[in-house]
């Protein structure tokens, strides 16, 4: 899915479902890496961590920025 592509709730939870079953089957690292990549960071969280971390925090972590860049420009981590 591309980043400017926003998720429905639906899309929203087989993503985490898909997570879980990679954390049942103990592999923990694949969870952590569909939550981060896949699932999009809500808006006022990637602020604050932006805030408190930096932007190279997020973008190092291949966080899923999509909502926040649709909240606040595709340029909101330069600002």
């Amino acid at each position: 899915m591309s980043q400017k592509q926003m998720m429905t709730i639906h899309e929203k939870l087989e993503v985490s479902m898909k997570a879980h079953e990679y954390l049942e089957a103990g592999n923990e690292a694949e969870a952590s890496r569909i939550l981060r990549e896949e699932l999009p960071l809500p808006p006022y969280l990637a602020k604050a961590v932006k805030e408190f971390s930096g932007a190279d925090f997020l973008l190092k972590g291949r966080y899923n920025l999509s909502e926040a860049e649709a909240e606040f420009g595709p340029d909101w981590l330069a600002k």
